[in-house]
This record gives C-alpha cells, structure tokens and sequence, in this order.
C-alpha cells in the first residue's frame, strides 16, 4: 500500500503565502498535525518512506515513520512558483488569478513549472517505486501530490488540480502485481 501526505503546517501556509519550493519548517501546529498523521497510522509498518528534500516534508516524514530513514528523491518536491513565490495567496496578480481559476486548460505563467512537468516526474517516481514490497509512506507538497493523483487517475481530466489537500491530508492507493490503484483519501 502506498500512503502520500502532504507535510504539516509551516508559517508561510499560516499566512496564506504561495510557498513552493522556499524550505521552512513545519510550525507547531504543523507538528501536531504530523504526530495526529502518525497516529492515525500506528498500526502500519512502513518498508519505505520518500520525502521532499525540503524541511517540512522531511520533518513530517520522521514524525509520521520514526523508525524507518527518509529516502530524499528531487521529484517530491514541490511546484517551482518561480517570481511568484512567497506571494500573498489574498492578493495575487491577474496572470496567476486567471492560471488558478482553470488549472487544466490555463498554462503556467512564464516562469512557473507546468503542470504537466509535475507528473511527469510524479509518474516516473511513481514507476520507480510501484514494484518495491511493503507499505510505502511518501511525504510531499500539495500540488507535488494533486501530480501523484492525476497519474494514477488519469480519468480525472483535471479534477485533482482544484480540489483542496489539507496539510497532512493522506491518500492510499493498494498495489498489486506492480498495478498501483486508485487513491483515495483517508480520512
């Protein structure tokens, strides 16, 4: 089985600042919110966890799979917002108002990572790791994430894009035979 949760917390998500790829630590909110994630999985031993190369991703990871390493893979981290990173998500510019009000048929401003560069290198993570024995415990962003999920539900057409992943919202997704299911959240 493979769990995917989006990090804790941080102050820049507090302040509702589009964050991307700048590497703050979770909050002490965002580490209750880990240690609730943890004990929500208790009873699942982890194989293998990944995670983000950035702080928060791999503070979660430890607080959620303690006794298993971190694996660091690049392709987990998040979106690359470019010149619009750590802009006030209150009161953003036109260009990136009209991208987040259609994410499947709007492109990234210039500048930003698309889209389809985020699964693609979900899916190709994904391809990786889909044959590795064991519950796997992946800690990520949530548009590295929404990437994760529109990979493995491509019938979505898009739809994971606007919907709304909490801070350490996890999705499970059962592989069999090197198939990677559905995902669908745990709640």
């Amino acid at each position: 089985m493979i769990y995917i949760i989006r990090h804790g917390q941080t102050e820049l998500n507090h302040a509702h600042a589009l964050q991307g790829r700048s590497d703050h630590p979770l909050n002490e909110k965002g580490r209750a919110e880990a240690v609730q994630a943890a004990e929500k999985l208790k009873n699942t031993d982890f194989s293998y966890v990944f995670t983000s190369p950035l702080t928060r991703a791999v503070e979660t990871a430890k607080l959620v799979a303690p006794s298993v390493e971190p694996v660091v893979d690049e392709r987990l981290i998040e979106m690359d917002y470019g010149p619009y990173e750590g802009l006030d998500l209150t009161n953003l510019p036109p260009e990136i108002l009209h991208f987040f009000s259609d994410f499947v048929h709007n492109p990234a401003p210039e500048g930003m990572e698309q889209l389809s560069s985020v699964v693609e290198r979900a899916g190709e993570f994904l391809e990786e790791i889909r044959n590795l024995p064991g519950n796997i415990l992946i800690s990520t962003h949530a548009i590295a994430m929404k990437g994760m999920l529109e990979y493995l539900t491509p019938e979505s057409k898009g739809s994971y894009w606007s919907r709304y992943i909490g801070n350490c919202a996890i999705y499970t997704a059962e592989i069999k035979d090197g198939h990677i299911g559905v995902p669908a959240e745990l709640v």
